[in-house]
This record gives C-alpha cells, structure tokens and sequence, in this order.
C-alpha cells in the first residue's frame, strides 16, 4: 500500500502549487521574488543577473547541445565566488569557445551520453534484485563534477563498491557521496491537512501539486505514494474534522517508473492555475536547467527556494526503488508530498521526498526530489495554465 499525504487543497477552492522556469520576458511574482532572494541568499542585483542568464539557458541550451553532437557533457546554471551567474556547457570537443554574455564552456573527460549508459547499469541491477543494498541511498548523473555520484550512508561504502562492480557501470565515472540522512516518503499521519485520501478506514494527508483537465473534468497532480487508484480525495474543516469528498485517485504509480497521481475532482470543485503562497500564475512547462532556481510549495512548510542539483535520480526509499525523480537543494516535511515545484512561470514536477527537515541546521543540508510533471500528464492530461 503506498499511501501517504503530503500537500494541502482548501475546503472550498482547490488551490494549487506550481513549478515553472522563467521564460525570456517573464519574471517571478514578487512573493516568488522575495523568497528566491531568502532562500538563496541573493540581492535585488544578483537576482536580475540570474534572471539573465536563466534566460540564455533555456533559448539557447538546447541549441548549444546539439551543437556538440556526441561531445556533449551537460549544462547547468552556476553560482561563481563572487555571486554572479553563468550559463556553463560540457564538451569533451577541444577549443570551445562562449559566444554569448553569461555564457561558458568548461573542458569534460566523459560525454552525458557515456555517463548515461553508466548510470542505467546501476538502474538495470537495482530492477534485478528489487532494490539497492541497504546504505545505498540514490545515484544519477552528475554533470557538475562529470560523473555517475552515488549517495551512501556513513559506513556504507563498501556495500556501494560491490553494488557498482556487479552492475559492470564504468568504475572511472562513479564517485561517492556520504550522505548522513536517508531520504523518505514525505507523508505524515498526522491531523491538520486540507487535502486527505482515503484507504480501508484510515485517513492520510498530502499536497496539491498542479491543475490539469482531462476531457474538460477538472483535476490535479500530486504524488503517487498519496493514493491508489480509486481512493477517495477529502477536504479537512477546520484542519481537523474531515469534510466532504470532492474527488478520488484516478490514476497513481508508485515504484521504479515513478512516483505521481491524478486525482480527478467532482463536479463544482476547481483548481486555480497558480502557485499557493506566491500567486504566481503557472504558463507552461518548460523544463529548467541544472543549477537554476526552483521553489517548491507545501502545506506543512509553505514556501521554500533552492537550486535543481541534478535530473533523472534514481531514489532508494525504504518503501521502493524509483527512477527518473529530480534533485533539489532544498527542505521539505512530512505533510509536503505532492506539493509543485516552480521555477519563473513554469511548472517542474511534484514532490516525492526527501530528507532532514526544514528546522534549524538541518534546513542547509536537506535535499529533496520531484517527480517531473511531464511523465505525470502524459498524453491524457492538459497543465491548466494562465493567460
């Protein structure tokens, strides 16, 4: 039973949390603004030159990829020392030159596509046996630091070791990473969440991900370990008595192919096409890239800023194996799952997990992982977007 809770919708109107990447022209709302500039310790003039150069990466970096054919070695926004940003592209091609302000090439041993196919031998072995061994904790490709980094807990990287061997990954492009927390289900038990799903007798809370249509009937997406398919969707009053229902679960997956759901609402309930907390309309669903800006929105922790660490993570959560979630430095609480993830105006995916909390110290060293929104829609599903 995958069932857990993690984002809220009001007991009236559904309201919704979103994730998105600014496109050229288009610029955060000023609470998303505010809260970027918090949570990644930027000034009013560093935020405007990220703005900029998020704005190279997402018109040219598809360009600039395949530019290099199979020298290709990824792309990401970076922070440099001084606090400005720029726009870095991988090649193992010789004499790559930037033609563009904000924008840089950096020299790469290994191209995306080798570390890749690394990456998917470590996939291939975990869908083997089940899982990965215990300590073994996620592992994806790093474009940063050109490798296949794989995250282990304190003590476990001797299992990491043989779990690499056995898969036949090429050892020169895995690198270890100790990471002190594991990452878990973002879901709590506990009372207090305006969205609820139902399974057998008891009652689990998570968070609103995005609005989507389906043949004109209203819904939304959230997280797949929140419900199974044909659990009922509940709103909360007062935060604790449970109200009416107002949907059900009409589709959830939960397991390697990933972690997300479609709850489909009844008649005379609505989803707005904005992010909770920010009022940031939500205008598409354009991907951003490595390094850039996301923020997340959830019912127990409100709205929280961080940078997108590195896509397609294979996560080892205790309860299942799952593939193809995004990394995220940020926090995130039980309570939280499903909530969106948004960078500018558009939406990125919903969360799944993650580990350590968003209180004290703890806050600095949590990372979190989405689900991306477009495995979730598929072909069946329409992101309600603003004018």
């Amino acid at each position: 039973m995958h069932k857990f809770v993690p984002w809220a919708v009001s007991p009236i109107v559904l309201a919704i949390s979103m994730a998105v990447s600014a496109a050229p022209g288009d610029l955060p709302s000023p609470q998303m603004r505010a809260t970027m500039q918090r949570d990644l310790n930027m000034t009013s003039a560093q935020l405007a030159q990220y703005l900029k150069v998020e704005r190279v990466a997402v018109s040219q970096g598809e360009a600039l990829a395949r530019a290099q054919g199979r020298h290709f070695a990824g792309s990401w926004i970076e922070r440099k020392p001084n606090g400005t940003y720029e726009f870095v592209l991988a090649t193992t091609a010789p004499g790559a030159k930037a033609s563009a302000p904000g924008l840089s090439f950096r020299s790469a041993r290994h191209s995306l596509a080798h570390l890749k196919a690394s990456k998917s031998e470590l996939d291939v072995l975990a869908s083997r046996h089940g899982s990965a061994p215990e300590g073994v904790y996620a592992w994806g490709v790093d474009v940063r630091n050109n490798t296949v980094t794989v995250d282990v807990a304190p003590g476990a990287q001797a299992a990491a070791i043989d779990f690499v061997a056995a898969s036949g990954a090429d050892v020169s492009v895995i690198r270890f990473n100790t990471m002190h927390s594991a990452p878990r289900l973002l879901a709590t038990l506990e009372g207090g969440s305006e969205y609820l799903s139902q399974s057998g007798g008891s009652y689990y809370y998570c968070s609103v991900g995005f609005g989507v249509t389906q043949n004109g009937v209203e819904g939304y997406v959230t997280a797949g370990h929140c419900g199974n398919t044909n659990d009922g969707v509940f709103t909360l009053a007062n935060r604790r008595t449970v109200g009416p229902q107002i949907g059900s679960f009409k589709s959830s997956f939960f397991g390697g192919s990933g972690d997300g759901a479609h709850v489909q609402l009844f008649a005379g309930s609505s989803v707005s096409a904005t992010v909770d907390g920010y009022n940031q309309p939500v205008r598409g669903q354009a991907v951003a890239p490595e390094g850039a800006a996301v923020c997340r929105s959830g019912r127990t922790t409100g709205l929280k800023c961080g940078t997108i660490l590195r896509y397609n993570q294979t996560v080892n959560y205790p309860e299942a194996t799952i593939n193809g979630l995004t990394s995220v430095k940020v926090c995130a609480e039980g309570g939280d799952s499903g909530g969106s993830f948004i960078s500018g105006d558009q939406a990125q995916g919903v969360l799944s997990g993650g580990n350590y909390s968003c209180k004290g110290k703890q806050a600095s060293l949590a990372t979190s992982y989405f689900q991306p929104i477009a495995e979730i829609l598929g072909s069946q599903l329409t992101l309600k977007t603003s004018n």
